[in-house]
């Protein structure tokens, strides 16, 4: 299993509903309902991916995440997940408020743009940083809106979302004090549990 699954699952409460955007193959949530007992869906658009979750049993939707989340009503579920999937879409603000409107809470996670690495492979190079955690080149790229820990957290309080936890964590999704102290330099994922907070 990823190791981002096994930071989220924690923050996952026992037989919540939850909703799994980008869900891939369905692991994530094939673990979920086997250890937390959740009911859920996931949506997708992959079709090989689409085929692989109802093979293991995972409801799952094919939808285009950019043309939101018009099918589902307020406060649908308790939970709303979307793992590296921020850095690929065309207006990720406005998928990040349709989730916090049809959930209660949501997490994401993304790649940390700011990390020393990609700063430094830029300085030297003069390129787009290529590397085994970002394969791609500027040219063949899913991710269009790469962003730092200062970007989405000015993201969240331009919009009224309130940061319920963070993990700050390197490519195996460890964490470290010095990823705490100075999460924008040195972490490279970000993973965030938020909701939107209630208008004073």
């Amino acid at each position: 299993m990823r190791s981002d699954f096994e930071s989220i699952i924690p923050w996952i409460q026992s037989e919540s509903r939850v909703l799994d955007l980008a869900c891939g193959d369905g692991k994530l949530l094939d673990t979920l309902k086997k250890q937390r007992q959740i009911s859920g869906y996931g949506l997708e658009i992959n079709p090989d991916n689409i085929a692989a979750c109802v093979k293991r049993g995972v409801n799952v939707i094919e939808q285009n995440l950019d043309k939101g989340l018009g099918n589902f009503s307020d406060n649908s579920f308790d939970t709303v997940i979307m793992t590296q999937a921020l850095q690929a879409l065309k207006y990720p603000h406005l998928v990040m408020d349709e989730m916090l409107r049809v959930g209660r809470e949501c997490i994401v996670t993304f790649p940390n743009f700011g990390h020393w690495r990609c700063r430094l492979y830029l300085a030297m190079n003069g390129k787009m940083p290529v590397s085994k955690f970002m394969p791609y080149s500027w040219y063949d790229t899913p991710n269009i809106h790469f962003c730092t820990f200062r970007d989405f957290e000015a993201l969240c309080h331009s919009r009224n979302w309130q940061v319920l936890d963070r993990l700050v964590v390197d490519q195996s999704h460890q964490g470290h004090w010095l990823t705490k102290r100075w999460p924008n330099m040195l972490g490279e994922i970000a993973i965030y549990r938020l909701t939107q907070q209630s208008p004073k």
